[in-house]
């Protein structure tokens, strides 16, 4: 079947961030749920799609990509006049895209997956006990990123300007976990972040997302 694939699971983080963007632009797609508890993922089919053996994979007809967020920035300038356009079309705005898709990959994601595997995953799963020593340093540390993202939304509405984008788009699937947790204080003690998340975490897109995890 041509068309849309994505490979992936639908508790992880980097596939959710894929989902998310194809339903905000309205995109018809296939899913594959691959079980990464039978190794799939690390079973040739899939290493032809992403050779590092990790979900996502990504097709659009003969093309195949993975890596999350190159997977969004193809689907939003492939797909710039379908649905809600995540990449502005202004040149400066565009450049404070990039620099907010840099910062949540290594500046918030690094901290906020920490904290997902130590509160969520690893008593969900049975991974073992949550370290309260690392929660207490990543919180710490996350809440100095906080600090950055609360003086940028007082000057625009989302990170990259005025209109939702991929910057904004790239940290739902890992606040969807962090909401649930402790660390839900850190966002809400901040009054343009607590906004910011409360804005994004409603898009409707998102909501899909969460349909399909069920």
């Amino acid at each position: 079947m041509a068309g849309i694939k994505v490979h992936g699971l639908a508790l992880s983080t980097p596939t959710c961030r894929v989902l998310a963007c194809l339903y905000e632009k309205d995109l018809e797609f296939e899913f594959i749920n691959v079980k990464l508890h039978e190794g799939e993922h690390k079973k040739p089919t899939f290493l032809s799609i992403n050779p590092f053996g990790q979900i996502p994979g990504f097709q659009d007809g003969d093309l195949t990509l993975f890596e999350s967020r190159a997977i969004t920035q193809y689907i939003s300038a492939n797909y710039a006049n379908n649905g809600t356009r995540l990449i502005p079309q202004d040149v400066k705005e565009a450049a404070a895209l990039l620099t907010w898709i840099e910062v949540e990959s290594h500046h918030f994601d690094p901290l906020a997956s920490k904290l997902v595997y130590e509160l969520c995953l690893k008593p969900k799963l049975g991974w073992g006990e949550t370290d309260g020593a690392v929660v207490e340093q990543k919180e710490a540390e996350l809440a100095k990123v906080l600090d950055i993202y609360e003086k940028r939304l007082t000057e625009s509405k989302y990170l990259a300007g005025e209109a939702f984008s991929l910057a904004d788009l790239h940290h739902i699937s890992t606040l969807g976990f962090l909401l649930e947790t402790q660390t839900k204080k850190l966002f809400e003690a901040r009054p343009h972040v607590n906004a910011w998340v409360a804005d994004i975490m409603a898009r409707p897109a998102w909501a899909k997302v969460l349909a399909l995890r069920k």
